[in-house]
């Protein structure tokens, strides 16, 4: 999107297959200007709406809310360079404009708010008797619930957004849509999400695994109140999905990441990944595995990782956030020893919560990726529920968790401070990899302190830091607009850049 909104009234071109999962996330040639007279076609429209967050989920979120905490960094690789898409600069708190990383994501998430823009405007305006009014409450979900999700990544990234809500034209009154502030942005994100599950409470029938409903709505809801600090109203959303009895942890938390059996039992929403294409596929277990371990990682000695390999690696700080006997820790963190990029023999760390292909011959894995699981539901419950005052009620929430994660000691004599720096070790190792991590940081107010604290360790180990990296201050807690907004579309940079 070379613009942020040049295609807000058009619709994408998407690949067709005819696997399964296409019965999930069926793409579909769509062309502007279309009369939409079927159920099947407004569904389609809806399936569309969740491609650019698959594409940017497997290509560039890890980088941003993954990668830049203190969770990961990456394996040092003297051959390669990615100056273009800034992944090492990010993880070393150097941004700048310029990233591709950064128009990426950007141009990704308005053509998602473009595709539920167009579903949005084609169901209000369109005559069309449904075979089934329950469908057409579920494509309505599924657009207000998307469009909120991109909203909701794009303010945590962006701060102040230029907010539409329904397709423009022409292309040239672009120009005119000016930035609003974050109070606005999540105005209208919780507007969408009051709506969606208004929309899929009448649409529980026609649930569909992979689909957003009516738990994800509300799930979704609980983290935007929780990330505003509306505790009572976050604590009153995630009690529905509790109470609904449709969701539980896994007895295994390993079953979590089976792509040979994937969970809907816990995992509330994901996105839906598959080995049949290259373009429904990720490449994970070959951007996470050490870049100098062939294939003895991903299984596919035939795939050079050379110079793509090494990311999202697992840090001393993570590693050491896990307890003893935490049984996440061996599913979460995989070791290989062999040499590391400057010949000597080291035991590296990596990310083994998503795994090499099943059958596929190349590097096309079909892990699901989550985005909220039911054990996130329990912790920001707690939570929500600790920032009242209520402590005591919060405490059974965290220890289901914990308990599942075999750390079975009783949780007593907690006051607010304490079950709060809990909680947070507990997000820390339970949804490391998950892309939560940095924005835990950022909700919490801790991300200064903690990634000036980690920055200072990163250096003293690293001697190719370079001497700048983890200069974290205020501005740099969100990102530099892309340059091609601010040159294009005429938006402010963000102070700072």
């Amino acid at each position: 999107m070379k613009n942020i909104f040049y295609v807000l009234l058009s619709v994408m071109v998407c690949a067709s297959c005819t696997d399964d999962f296409l019965e999930l996330y069926p793409e579909t040639s769509l062309s502007e200007g279309k009369f939409y007279k079927s159920q099947d076609e407004f569904i389609q429209l809806a399936n569309g709406c969740y491609v650019p967050l698959r594409d940017y989920e497997k290509t560039f979120h890890w980088l941003l809310a993954e990668m830049i905490s203190d969770n990961t960094s990456y394996q040092f690789n003297n051959t390669t360079g990615s100056a273009s898409t800034g992944r090492e600069a990010i993880d070393m708190f150097l941004p700048a404009s310029n990233y591709t990383t950064y128009s990426d994501f950007w141009e990704l998430s308005y053509s998602g708010i473009t595709r539920c823009n167009k579903l949005l405007f084609e169901i209000n305006n369109t005559e069309l008797t449904w075979d089934e009014v329950s469908y057409k409450e579920r494509s309505t979900g599924e657009a207000l619930f998307l469009r909120a999700l991109y909203y909701f990544n794009l303010v945590r990234q962006f701060g102040d957004l230029p907010i539409v809500t329904e397709p423009i034209i022409p292309q040239e009154e672009t120009v005119n849509i000016k930035r609003s502030a974050p109070d606005k942005v999540y105005a209208q994100i919780i507007s969408d999400l009051v709506d969606a599950v208004a929309h899929f409470s009448n649409a529980q029938e026609v649930e569909e695994n992979g689909r957003a409903n009516l738990s994800a709505a509300n799930a979704l809801l609980g983290k935007v109140y929780l990330t505003t600090h509306k505790f009572t109203e976050a604590s009153t959303v995630l009690k529905r999905v509790i109470d609904s009895g449709k969701y539980n942890l896994l007895t295994n938390y390993a079953d979590l990441y089976n792509p040979a059996n994937k969970d809907y039992n816990e995992t509330i929403f994901s996105v839906q990944y598959s080995e049949n294409s290259a373009a429904l596929s990720n490449k994970f277990i070959f951007w996470f595995a050490p870049h100098t371990s062939r294939g003895e990682v991903t299984l596919r000695p035939n795939i050079n990782i050379a110079g793509s390999g090494g990311y999202n690696q697992p840090t001393e700080d993570l590693i050491n956030a896990f307890e003893p006997n935490d049984k996440r820790k061996n599913v979460s963190i995989g070791f290989w020893t062999g040499k590391d990029w400057d010949g000597v023999v080291r035991t590296l760390p990596y990310c083994a919560k998503f795994k090499p292909p099943i059958s596929a011959p190349d590097n096309r894995s079909g892990d699901n990726f989550p985005i909220i699981r039911y054990s996130d539901v329990l912790l920001m419950y707690a939570e929500a529920l600790n920032e009242q005052g209520l402590t005591g009620a919060a405490i059974p929430y965290v220890y289901q968790v914990r308990q599942r994660a075999g750390l079975t000691n009783d949780l007593v004599d907690f006051n607010k401070a304490g079950l709060s720096e809990l909680i947070a070790k507990e997000r820390q190792v339970e949804f490391c990899f998950e892309n939560q991590r940095w924005y835990d940081l950022k909700r919490t107010g801790k991300a200064i302190e903690t990634m000036t604290s980690h920055g200072i360790r990163e250096k003293a180990a690293k001697p190719w830091l370079y001497p700048d990296s983890f200069d974290v201050i205020e501005y740099k807690l969100i990102n530099p607009i892309p340059n091609n907004e601010v040159l294009n579309n005429k938006i402010e940079q963000n102070p700072g850049y």
